[in-house]
């Protein structure tokens, strides 16, 4: 494609990764912007929805700011020489944004089909949100065909149930998943638990179903 700005005297310039850190339009580590799906091996895609959660609303803005914080990111890891934008072609694919973001259950089927879509297409999805409840719609379109694991590190194990009228809160979308069958407990590890609780049985699901618990302490 023809650049407005093509480099002159520094042609490694020419890759948008190596120019100036405050350059440039902030996509997830400054990784091509791509409607494409064609196009794309490992997708970068944001979820700005934060309408599962019960305290602390305001990570509906996650995606945009990560997307300006992960321009610092250069393309060489200097401990193992590894280039990984050179092994894949990766893409920020943009946001998931939601037509009915104030419909909890309708909302979390929107981020459902989108990932079907994106995953029946061949491409890997790595994500950014939003809140914990979005984790659960991701996983019914990864794991649609057979359950995963997963390495969870979090300061709550997210395995809640009901809360005040509610099963698709973000306290809970790995219990969920478990039932639904998308999860197989015995392939997750929770690590970095802690803090207070009002209910002492709280995480008990985690356990219970076989999921291994590390705590912080």
């Amino acid at each position: 494609m023809d650049r407005l700005k093509p480099p002159t005297r520094y042609q490694d310039l020419a890759d948008p990764q190596a120019q100036p850190r405050y350059t440039g339009i902030a996509s997830f580590f400054r990784a091509p912007p791509s409607q494409s799906l064609a196009e794309t091996d490992i997708g970068l895609i944001g979820v700005p929805f934060d309408g599962g959660v019960t305290n602390r609303s305001g990570t509906r803005h996650g995606p945009r700011a990560v997307r300006e914080q992960s321009t610092l990111l250069r393309r060489i890891n200097a401990a193992t020489g590894v280039t990984p934008f050179a092994s894949a072609r990766v893409r920020d694919l943009g946001d998931c944004w939601l037509e009915q973001p104030y419909a909890l259950e309708g909302a979390l089927e929107e981020i459902a089909s989108f990932y079907r879509m994106v995953v029946d297409a061949g491409v890997v999805p790595l994500s950014v949100g939003g809140d914990h409840s979005i984790s659960l719609p991701i996983l019914r379109a990864v794991a649609a065909a057979r359950p995963v694991g997963m390495v969870h590190i979090d300061a709550h194990c997210d395995t809640g149930d009901d809360y005040m009228g509610s099963r698709f809160h973000h306290g809970a979308p790995f219990r969920r998943a478990v039932e639904e069958g998308l999860l197989d407990p015995t392939r997750v590890i929770q690590i970095g638990i802690r803090g207070t609780v009002n209910d002492p049985d709280m995480w008990g699901f985690s356990t219970r179903s076989g999921m291994r618990v590390l705590s912080m302490g």
